[in-house]
Parts: C-alpha cells; structure tokens; sequence
C-alpha cells in the first residue's frame, strides 16, 4: 500500500472513529488525518502482532477494521489527554 493510500485510509478511519464515540472531540480535519494515520498503524501493528494479518491490500476488510479499530484507541487516549486541560 502507498503512502497515498495510507493517508487515505487514515483520514477515513480517522473520520469513522469520530462518528463512532460519542461526545465532541476537538480538532479538525487535519487532527483526524494525524489520529486516523496514527490508528493505522497500530491497528496494523497490533493486527500484524496478535492475529498475523498482513495489511498489504487496501480494499481488504481486515485492514479496515484494524485501521478503525486502532483509530478508536487513539482518539480515546487523545480524548483523555486533552480532556483534563483546563481554561481559566
């Protein structure tokens, strides 16, 4: 897989994690591009890991779910960390 295609899948990932947790996470498009790529990879590492899937192959359902999966755990660590910040 490219790197294109990598960002590609990242940024949707990212996207679809969002819409998935409930509650208002801050950023934008490109927060969700960096967490959707961050969530790629280690869906894929922890795929690659734990199920020994190999993540070669865009349009492949494993790939996918790892990419999303990996994305919700992202965004639920960055939800804690910028949630415990304080503005006076």
């Amino acid at each position: 897989m490219g790197l294109f295609s990598f960002l590609l899948l990242g940024l949707i990932a990212g996207a679809i994690a969002k819409l998935i947790l409930p509650g208002k996470q801050g950023g934008g498009w490109f927060v969700t591009l960096l967490l959707g790529v961050v969530g790629a990879m280690i869906g894929g590492w922890l795929g690659g890991l734990i199920f020994n899937v190999d993540l070669g192959r865009f349009f492949s359902l494993s790939t996918w779910l790892l990419a999303i999966g990996g994305s919700l755990i992202v965004l639920l660590v960055y939800g804690l960390i910028t949630g415990r910040r304080t503005t006076k």
